[in-house]
């Protein structure tokens, strides 16, 4: 099994620490650099994760774990943990599109733009929900939505892209998952 990516993205990690104890090949490209070709070859919708296994790719994070997870023997997620999985990545995406922006060189943290005004609403939005959710227990569990939860939260603090306060049980979240097993193995910071 082979997983092509980068060590610094979210939706990677989240592959990472579910794979936890899997014998696999890690593939880490510098994604928007000189491993640009690789990408394209493996991937074309340009994305990572890619995950190679038994003469088989999968495309998407979201995919990979269900492959991950069936072959792993777990139970399928709930309708509630996929919607938990939607706002999370709807956050994620959000948060991704923002930091290509900048790094391309535009103004994102302007007010009235329409475009990055919608993006950081929609981060903002879902990001209250989640706490919600989190102050309610439903991340007390140890699992996939659990899992990507924590990399969304700590991208967000690695890349400061979001204020967190109003917000802040979101970080305590991520501090309690700290020693978690995978969790300082793939922390982006050590790329």
């Amino acid at each position: 099994m082979k997983l092509i990516g980068s060590t610094t993205s979210p939706y990677v990690r989240r592959i990472r620490i579910l794979l936890d104890e899997e014998r696999y090949e890690f593939v880490n490209l510098d994604i928007y650099g000189e491993d640009r070709d690789e990408i394209r070859r493996s991937n074309p919708t340009l994305k990572i994760p890619v995950l190679e296994s038994d003469g088989q790719e999968i495309y998407d994070s979201r995919i990979i774990a269900r492959y991950i997870s069936s072959a792993q023997g777990r139970d399928p997620l709930t309708w509630d943990q996929q919607n938990q999985l939607t706002l999370i990545d709807g956050a994620n995406d959000s948060a991704v599109t923002l930091l290509l922006s900048k790094r391309s060189g535009l103004d994102v943290d302007t007010p009235g733009v329409l475009f990055f005004d919608l993006q950081r609403e929609r981060i903002m939005t879902t990001l209250r929900t989640l706490t919600a959710q989190v102050e309610d227990g439903q991340f007390e569990e140890w699992n996939y939505p659990a899992i990507c939860l924590y990399c969304l939260v700590d991208w967000l603090d690695f890349r400061t892209l979001v204020d967190f306060s109003g917000i802040e049980s979101l970080l305590a979240f991520r501090d309690s998952r700290k020693g978690t097993p995978w969790v300082a193995e793939t922390d982006p910071r050590q790329s």
